[in-house]
């Protein structure tokens, strides 16, 4: 285990260091002589930022060590932007010399940059503003006291050293406002990162709802093993399912942890043993949208999940349609079963969102 950590490790640190090195050639080319120096050590601290960040993050958390993870986080969001930019500054040096045109380099690639930047710096702003997204869910049988009544649904808030208790208050605050019967918590509360758990999920307290408020574990919330987290939730009055079932009021509402279903006969084992009415409705809340077939062939109604974030942004969200399909956000269907997928209230790695927007989502049950 620790190999393979420490093999990603050296990999990631790698591209880092090849992007970081492209970035500097592509800005000192044809730069006047005196900005050499300075950008050699400008980038080269900026190449190992987010990985010295991320190591102390593993064990310590502080007000300066937060701050540090935070910036390191979003300048990796904004590599994503410069990266192509560098690669566009090139393209355009090569066509003008195709071309015999004159070209100012380092002009240009000031425009490209200063462009990645702004990007970037609007992904942040969005990250931060968390919508409410409403929608309809029509169900087979339901019962009449569940006709018009809502639900809450929220999943991967992420706390961590971006995002702590003051983040979780406001979500807390937006959720209530919203007066909803029913909340679910779809996993990712935490990010993984060290953390005082129970201070963190303390604003869960204030969460109520006639008919429950449930959580299920995310990968994240399983790391290094669930157990601080899940007795944080737990102390805070939340209801954590494991591979359980809860009847509320002739709804059927099921929770299986992210590491029971990473494989599609773990969390068909785990929806045998929870004895679902096929002929009443249910809710399953599963961290990820990874097995829906499963779900499905188990008579589930709705399953709820997070997880994917929508990608974040562009070219990581062109990566999770290709792996989630229509599964990776908003309602689908898969036989007799419908999926809502959240992107989710919160980021992982770069606290950016470009293409997709932080949400809480109210579900109205018809």
């Amino acid at each position: 285990m620790r190999r393979r950590i420490a093999r990603f490790i050296g990999i990631f640190q790698t591209v880092l260091f090849l992007t970081h090195f492209l970035l500097y050639e592509t800005w000192v080319f044809r730069a006047p002589a005196g900005r050499r120096l300075p950008a050699q050590v400008v980038f080269a601290l900026l190449s190992v930022s987010f990985t010295t960040a991320s190591l102390l993050a593993w064990r310590y958390t502080n007000p300066l060590l937060r701050a540090f993870y935070r910036v390191s986080a979003i300048w990796l969001g904004m590599l994503t932007f410069l990266f192509p930019a560098a690669l566009l500054s090139w393209a355009t040096l090569g066509i003008a010399t195709l071309a015999r045109s004159p070209l100012d380099f380092h002009r240009a690639v000031e425009w490209f940059f200063a462009a990645a930047v702004v990007l970037g710096i609007a992904g942040v702003v969005n990250a931060s503003l968390t919508r409410i997204t409403r929608t309809t869910v029509r169900l087979p049988n339901l019962p009449a006291a569940w006709r018009g009544r809502k639900a809450a649904l929220i999943s991967d808030l992420h706390l961590g050293h971006v995002r702590n208790g003051s983040f979780l208050r406001r979500m807390v605050a937006k959720i209530l406002n919203e007066d909803p019967d029913a909340i679910f918590i779809a996993g990712d509360l935490y990010d993984g990162t060290a953390i005082d758990a129970r201070r963190a999920a303390q604003p869960l307290s204030r969460l109520t709802a006639p008919h429950g408020v449930y959580f299920v574990a995310g990968n994240h919330d399983q790391f290094h093993g669930d157990s601080e987290y899940l007795h944080a939730v737990k102390a805070a009055g939340v209801r954590v399912l494991h591979n359980e079932k809860v009847e509320a009021d002739g709804l059927q509402i099921v929770g299986v942890p992210y590491n029971n279903a990473t494989r599609g006969e773990h969390l068909a084992s785990a929806l045998e043993s929870v004895n679902l009415d096929r002929d009443r409705p249910s809710i399953l809340l599963l961290h990820a949208p990874d097995h829906p077939e499963v779900a499905e062939a188990a008579g589930v109604s709705l399953q709820l999940s997070g997880h994917t974030h929508l990608g974040q942004f562009f070219p990581w969200n062109l990566l999770a349609r290709r792996i989630y399909r229509q599964f990776v956000y908003g309602l689908s269907r898969i036989g007799k079963m419908q999926v809502f997928t959240s992107s989710g209230a919160g980021t992982w790695g770069p606290p950016l969102r470009l293409g997709s927007n932080p949400e809480i989502v109210v579900l109205q049950f018809e």
